[in-house]
C-alpha cells in the first residue's frame, strides 16, 4: 500500500483509494484525520499551532499552520470531494506535552481546546481521540476502508477508528 506523507502544518484530501495517508511527530501538534465512507473520502490535517492571531503572515501564506484557519480549509477541501458533514467520522490525536515539563506554554492543550471549540461551534463531533500525555505519535489513515491506527514510537499500535459508521 502506498504511503502519502502529510507533513507538518499540511494537509491531505483524497477520493482515491488504494492508499495510505500518515502524519508523523505528533508532538503538541494534532492530527485531525476525517473519513465519509460513503464518498470514500479522507483526509489528514496536521497543525501546529491554534490561532492564526499570532502570525497573520504566516497564516495567509500556510492556512494548515493553524488550528482556527486550517481545520475551515481542510473540511472544504473534504467537501469540494463529496465529503458530507452530516457522515464524517473524525478522530484526533497528538496535543502532547513536549518540551515544556514547566507547562508554561502548553501548546498541546492549547491545540486541543482551540479544535473542541471549532467543532462545537460547527457541530461536528470527534469519534476517536487519543491526546495529551507526553508521546510523541505517527497517525496512519487507510483510505480504501477509513480505518484510523496510531503509533507510539516502534511501541505500540492502536486502532483509533475502524471506518465503519456507529
Amino acid at each position: 500500500m502506498e504511503h502519502l506523507t502529510v507533513g507538518i502544518a499540511d494537509m491531505v484530501v483524497s477520493n482515491k483509494p488504494g492508499g495510505c495517508l500518515v502524519t508523523y511527530s505528533l508532538g503538541s501538534c494534532i492530527g485531525v484525520a476525517i473519513y465519509d465512507s460513503a464518498a470514500k473520502v479522507g483526509g489528514l490535517l496536521h497543525f501546529m499551532l491554534p490561532e492564526s492571531s499570532i502570525d497573520r503572515e504566516k497564516a495567509a501564506l500556510n492556512p494548515y499552520m493553524f488550528a482556527d484557519t486550517g481545520v475551515p480549509a481542510f473540511f472544504r477541501a473534504a467537501y469540494a470531494l463529496g465529503l458530507k458533514k452530516s457522515r464524517v467520522r473524525v478522530a484526533v490525536a497528538g496535543g502532547a506535552t513536549i518540551l515544556d515539563d514547566s507547562g508554561r506554554f502548553n501548546i498541546g492543550k492549547r491545540n486541543y481546546t482551540s479544535l473542541r471549540n471549532l467543532f462545537w461551534k460547527n457541530n461536528v463531533l470527534i469519534d476517536a481521540e487519543d491526546v495529551g500525555g507526553s508521546d510523541s505519535r505517527t497517525l496512519y489513515m487507510d483510505l480504501t476502508t477509513g480505518c484510523i491506527r496510531i503509533r507510539y514510537g516502534n511501541r505500540t499500535e492502536k486502532l483509533l477508528l475502524n471506518g465503519s459508521p456507529g
